[in-house]
């Protein structure tokens, strides 16, 4: 048996093909299976100045931010090394200087 994809609306993994579309019985949602053929996995992450970020790059903060659950704050003019890019709410995983391993967004880096 094929493996179906998810419900693009909600996730939920119980769909099934009807004719030439997918459906989701949880939340109602169709859509094509040509759309789900065509749909790139590749996402591009950009910095505020929209310059382009890979893996490995060196990034700096261009605002302070404050560290949720604690009294640090990450200062404007960081430099943070080898960043790693992931697919989630925060785009960048990396480890800064002093305070660890962190999660930031890229709107708020510059490439450096």
């Amino acid at each position: 048996m094929s493996e179906l994809p998810n419900c693009p609306a909600c996730g939920s993994t119980y769909t099934y093909e009807d004719g030439l579309n997918y459906v989701c019985p949880e939340c109602g949602h169709e859509w094509s299976q040509q759309a789900t053929a065509e749909v790139s996995e590749t996402r591009v992450y950009k910095d505020a100045n929209g310059n382009l970020l890979q893996d490995g790059d060196t990034v700096t903060v261009i605002k302070d931010l404050k560290v949720k659950g604690a009294s640090a704050v990450i200062k404007v003019g960081t430099k943070v090394k080898n960043i790693r890019l992931v697919d989630a709410d925060h785009d960048i995983d990396c480890k800064i200087p002093g305070i660890g391993a962190m999660q930031l967004k890229s709107e708020f880096v510059r490439k450096a």
